[in-house]
């Protein structure tokens, strides 16, 4: 009896990997001004704190495709080269407009054009997910942020305002700001629920991929943090509307802070939840067929 694992050892050994560590060092040397700027806004962008995580988890899932990549052999795509070119020209076009969203996606772009230059269009598709999931190490562009926070502030402190007066506590909604009888909330850029948006999207995509083998329950969970992190960012605000009642100083501060982790792990538990409500109805059903 003959063991398969020498075989794909020694497919692995076949693997081109002195181009994959020469492609690889170029591609870095080459956007290295535009990573670092990148990973510094990762850490001062609280919307973007996610970021450090996303080449992290997209570095373990092709880790944990090894086998599956060494078992399938390279057949180099020429191709590759030419979207290796676009997105070389798309960083030059985006350097000359100083336009950060083009030349971060640029990179994006040029690593699936090296996966597929070196290893083939099946390589590609093995690595599909992983390679969709660096996107979100991007921060969208800001015509689109800002076309997005404002609507999410104004649905935010509508929310709010029916839940306070629901509660009895009296509040006056001008726009996104609410006037409590001890302090003036102003439902800010930071407090649309954007960043929870974010977040729970990529952990979404992530938890789905781990944990759920459907394919439309995966769908269901990534379009369901949209109203969950509605939700959750209008209780924040309500939350701190009612603090406000009691002290003023906890709607600042680190309370303020410490609120807003709360009720993102709350919103992470809800979209947990929801998984598990949708089996056990998946199950229910195919068991009365």
């Amino acid at each position: 009896m003959t063991s398969s694992t020498p075989e794909l050892n020694l497919r692995g050994e076949r693997l081109p990997w002195v181009a994959w560590a020469w492609f690889g060092a170029l591609l870095l040397a080459s956007y290295a001004p535009v990573l670092w700027r990148l990973v510094r806004q990762w850490d001062y962008d609280p919307d973007m704190g996610h970021g450090f995580f996303v080449p992290l988890v997209a570095g373990f899932i092709v880790w944990q495709k090894r086998a599956e990549l060494l078992a399938l052999k390279p057949s180099p795509n020429w191709w590759g080269l030419a979207v290796v070119l676009y997105g070389g020209l798309q960083l030059w076009i985006a350097t000359l407009g100083a336009e950060l969203f083009l030349a971060r996606t640029a990179f994006v772009i040029s690593v699936i054009g090296i996966v597929l230059l070196l290893g083939g269009t099946a390589w590609v598709r093995a690595l599909a997910f992983p390679l969709f999931l660096l996107f979100f190490m991007i921060p969208i562009p800001t015509v689109v942020y800002n076309s997005i926070t404002f609507p999410l502030q104004l649905l935010a402190s509508r929310v709010s305002t029916e839940a306070l007066t629901i509660l009895q506590i009296p509040v006056l909604r001008e726009g996104n700001v609410l006037e409590l009888a001890e302090q003036k909330l102003s439902v800010v850029e930071a407090c649309s629920g954007i960043r929870s948006l974010l977040s729970l999207t990529f952990l979404s995509l992530v938890y789905g991929y781990f944990f759920e083998s459907k394919v439309w329950m995966r769908v269901a969970l990534f379009v369901s943090t949209i109203p969950i992190a509605i939700v959750a960012n209008a209780s924040r605000v309500t939350l701190t509307g009612v603090l406000t009642e009691y002290k003023p100083e906890l709607a600042e501060g680190f309370f303020h802070t410490a609120s807003g982790w709360v009720i993102f792990m709350v919103a992470l538990a809800i979209l947990i939840g929801l998984h598990q409500i949708l089996n056990r109805g998946y199950r229910w059903l195919n068991g009365r067929r």
